[in-house]
């Protein structure tokens, strides 16, 4: 078929390889411009490096933008990872409309962290939906859906690249497919379970260490690698990324007050935090690099007694 990709960064790219690679003509790709000193965009770089028509536009929401896809003439457009706003008159320029990738169960988390607050909240599976993109954020018709359970040990990364990732790309072609061939379904989504979530930014990051260890080692695994739990020590931020759970059984292996450095043994440090305590592998300080919890203890002198997040 021939397509146009709307995406950026490393799932845009991963979605022009895999259509790319089953034989199928991208024949254009629409990539947000990059702010100055930001990485170079993994989907530009693999756009350029195929020689395809690229256009790094300002707005999709413009004549110029409607124009450039009309030109394309494609079948169909695949919007894999996008953060502009996509009107319907550009929705609606390919033959057979347009698809969108997103990560959960649709209408559930809606929003641009739905990788991290499924984790965050203690759930125990998440998926992708492929949809027909509207002007509301995340509420067209559902396509279809792959389901995945989040582990227990789960991080946003785990969860996102060794399954969400994958899966989506293939998702998209199976998709593009059914819609090309007309044998698609087009369910509406049941607004009286939907759910919109903001980003899981800094802010949302910090860890109370007052709340129970459950909550405390959902937000690190729902927050790593990216933006990364937080807590501070000396007034400065400290973000806890590999860590492990252990709960308190009895009374007698209550140790310490919540926040407090109960231990350094091996390459862990422990955290007491209600009803258990946080052990800690890797961690970054600001004024340093992601290194061992064991590695950043000796280099700072952190002692056994040390309260965090004061």
């Amino acid at each position: 078929m021939r397509i146009a990709i709307i995406g950026q960064q490393d799932f845009g790219k991963a979605a022009l390889e895999a259509f790319v690679a089953r034989g199928d003509a991208v024949a254009g790709v629409f990539s947000a411009p990059e702010k100055p000193g930001a990485r170079p965009d993994a989907l530009r770089v693999a756009a350029e490096e195929r020689g395809l028509r690229l256009y790094q536009l300002p707005s999709l929401k413009t004549p110029e933008a409607r124009q450039a896809l009309r030109d394309l003439d494609v079948e169909i457009g695949v919007m894999a990872y996008v953060l502009q706003f996509v009107p319907q008159d550009f929705v609606h320029v390919p033959r057979h409309g347009m698809i969108q990738y997103h990560p959960s169960l649709l209408p559930r988390y809606r929003g641009p962290s739905s990788i991290n607050w499924p984790i965050i909240r203690g759930d125990t599976r998440t998926g992708l939906t492929i949809f027909r993109p509207t002007d509301g954020l995340d509420e067209g018709p559902v396509i279809l859906q792959k389901e995945t359970p989040i582990g227990p040990d789960d991080t946003l990364g785990s969860v996102y690249f060794d399954r969400l990732f994958p899966m989506g790309v293939a998702a998209l072609l199976e998709a593009a497919d059914l819609v090309v061939a007309g044998r698609a379904s087009e369910i509406a989504q049941d607004e009286s379970r939907a759910g919109y979530e903001g980003w899981c930014l800094s802010a949302e990051a910090r860890i109370n260490w007052h709340n129970h260890v459950d909550h405390v080692y959902n937000l690190i695994r729902g927050c790593n690698p990216a933006p990364g739990a937080w807590t501070t020590i000396g007034g400065k931020k400290l973000q806890l990324f590999d860590a492990r759970k252990h709960l308190t059984r009895t009374f007698g292996e209550v140790r310490g007050k919540v926040g407090t450095v109960t231990e350094i043994r091996g390459e862990s440090l422990f955290i007491a935090a209600q009803g258990g305590q946080i052990e800690v592998l890797k961690l970054k300080h600001e004024d340093g690099k992601k290194q061992s919890a064991a590695d950043f203890a000796a280099a700072t002198g952190l002692a056994i007694g040390t309260i965090l997040g004061t």
